[in-house]
This record gives C-alpha cells, structure tokens and sequence, in this order.
C-alpha cells in the first residue's frame, strides 16, 4: 500500500475488533501512527503487538466513549504518545435492536450515548486540538464518521438504531459546515451489511439468511469492502471532500 498518510497521527474508537480493527490497520499500513482507543484493552494490546510486527506504530488506550467526559483525556494522552492528531475515524457503535412498544429505556439511552453523543463531543474534541496544534490550519485534519444504510433505510426492529444513524449523518454535514473556514473535513461513511460482532448471531440464523437471500447480490460485503473510502476521506484525496455522506452497500439499498 501507498504510504499516503506518512507523518499522520490517527486516532480509532472501537479498535478491538471488526471494522475498527480493520481500519487501523490499514491507517497503519497507510504510515499514519495510530491510537488504538476502546474498552477492552487486552484485545488493543494484541492488535497494537500486530502492528508494531508489521514495523508500525501503534498504541493502546482505554475509552469508553460513552464517558465523554473521558474522550478528551483520552486524545491527550494519544498526543502526548504519539503526536498531534490529524485523523479521528469515530468507529465505536451498539446496536440497539429491539421492537419499538418492548424497547427498554436503557436500550436506547445506551444507543445514543454510544452512536451519538460520542461522536459528538469526540468531533468537538478532536477538533479543538487540531485546531490548537496547527494540523487544521495545514489543511490535514479529517474526521470520519462510521454512520450505515440505517441513516435513511427502514430497517425493521432497528427504530433506535436507525434514529442513532440518521442523527451521525446530520450531524457530519452540521459539523462540516461549522468547520468548513477551519478547513476540517467531516465526513462519513455508510456501510451496507458487513458480518461483525455485531450482527454474526442473526446472520447465522434462519432470518439472517433469507435477509441475505433478498439483497440484489445475495452476499454480505467483506472486511475490506471499506478500505478504499476510508483511505479517500483520510488523506490527501480529501482536501476537497467535506460534508460528504459516502454509502458503500453493494447494492443492498436497491
């Protein structure tokens, strides 16, 4: 791969496993310094071990990202390891499935804490500091929103979810257009079904593969499906791409 990102600090929520994962090894491959960020820190360490084998460079820091109020320590440190940050890839995301009249109260709040809120306030995070550090001014700062097909497709027994996404997409073009004279990119991917954690339970059922059998392609999209977009919106390729809402979904919407 292009070493495209050399001399890039990137910063990755939910870095312990599927998407995540995926993403910052390929920042990495890519020659961007990558701050690993999630909850389950053994996970992150095994990762970081990878990519270090790999001659990258890496590090592993805890967040929960529902505690915003932990983001900002947590990019600190990142820094302070690593060195100003020039890309945030807010990857962290829960499900949050269940039919609207049974749906617990907590579901939900769990949902938007983790979709939605965290997104937010890591946007703004990562924003004062590469406001702060210069990296905006030098026209490399990227954010990249992970939203999904959900943000404007019904998805039945997914109401909260759905709502959680379409909330990520309107607040990448606010954000964006907020940040657009401190020359910020703020965009977002949209993912079609990808088999993860999250999702490989119902894939395996009876219903997961008559859902499959009705996609136009009969397929799940694979692991890498996501590379080339991520790349785009985190290097160079961006300079003229902001507010934008990127679907990647094999035809799944059709």
């Amino acid at each position: 791969m292009t070493r495209t990102l050399e001399g890039q600090v990137a910063v990755v929520t939910g870095a312990s496993s599927g998407l995540g994962r995926r993403f910052a090894h390929i920042l990495s491959d890519a020659g961007a310094a990558v701050a690993l960020m999630a909850r389950r820190t053994d996970r992150l360490e095994a990762e970081v071990a990878a990519i270090r084998a790999k001659g990258g460079k890496a590090q592993a820091f805890a967040l929960d990202v529902a505690d915003v109020d932990a983001i900002g320590p947590a990019l600190d440190a990142a820094q302070a390891a690593l060195g100003p940050i020039s890309i945030l890839v807010s990857n962290a995301g829960v499900g949050g499935d269940g039919m609207a009249l049974d749906l617990p109260v907590e579901v939900w709040d769990q949902t938007f804490n983790v979709n939605v809120r965290a997104v937010y306030f890591g946007a703004r995070e990562a924003a004062r500091r590469m406001i702060d550090s210069g990296v905006a001014a030098e026209g490399r700062a990227r954010i990249i929103n992970i939203a999904s097909i959900a943000a404007f497709e019904v998805l039945p027994g997914l109401s909260t979810y759905c709502a959680s996404k379409a909330a990520v997409a309107a607040l990448t073009k606010s954000l964006a257009r907020e940040w657009a004279r401190r020359q910020i990119a703020v965009n977002a991917i949209c993912p079609g079904y990808i088999e993860t954690e999250i999702n490989a339970d119902w894939f395996g059922t009876e219903g997961g593969a008559k859902q499959i059998a009705g996609f136009p392609r009969r397929r799940l999209m694979e692991e890498d499906a996501l590379d080339e977009a991520l790349m785009m919106l985190a290097g160079p390729s961006a300079r003229f791409i902001t507010g934008s809402l990127i679907t990647i979904d094999d035809g799944q919407t059709l």
